[in-house]
């Protein structure tokens, strides 16, 4: 053999060698990436954990006060008897919703929803959609109410003037005093 074949094949070992030698660099920068993400989910998750353990009751009570507040407004209803029976079953199912969120942990509601979502995909879906849809509808509805008082602020006025002459009203009776 000659010395230009040793040359080129010392070369290709060596090239070789580097090139295995990064990839088990790379190898072990991607698990050590994988890892911290690992942890970081974990961590996230514990955060999210405990701060929704701390707001569950406060979240019960939003929802008890929701379904108090349907089952308030069914007097409009006494002569449609018919959606007032659906609208005290929607307060009552909310009712017990809220029972079930105070006595619960945050991660037997979490395990039973995911169990739902697995059982019931397309239902979570078609459930999300329309979640999705009425808070869109919110939103707009919400934006078009603040882009309507920018343009008519005599509209919200009133109010905010009583504010200010109350105010007014005050600081001239705490000069006069």
């Amino acid at each position: 053999m000659g010395v230009g074949q040793q040359n080129g094949n010392r070369q290709q070992q060596t090239g070789g060698d580097d090139w295995d030698a990064l990839r088990g660099d790379v190898g072990d920068m991607a698990g050590a990436a994988v890892e911290r993400g690992r942890y970081f989910i974990e961590s996230a998750r514990e955060q999210a954990t405990d701060y929704a353990g701390r707001r569950k009751d406060d979240i019960a009570q939003s929802v008890a006060d929701f379904a108090t507040s349907l089952r308030e407004s069914t007097h409009s209803f006494d002569e449609r008897p018919n959606i007032r029976a659906v609208v005290d079953s929607a307060a009552d199912g909310l009712e017990q919703l809220a029972d079930s969120i105070r006595d619960r942990t945050f991660s037997d509601i979490f395990n039973d929803f995911e169990e739902v979502v697995r059982r019931r995909p397309a239902t979570v879906a078609a459930v999300s959609v329309a979640v999705g849809f009425l808070a869109a509808r919110f939103l707009k509805s919400t934006a078009e109410d603040m882009r309507h008082e920018r343009m008519n602020p005599s509209v919200s006025q009133p109010s905010r003037s009583r504010q200010q002459q109350a105010q007014g009203q005050r600081t001239r009776a705490k000069a006069g005093a």
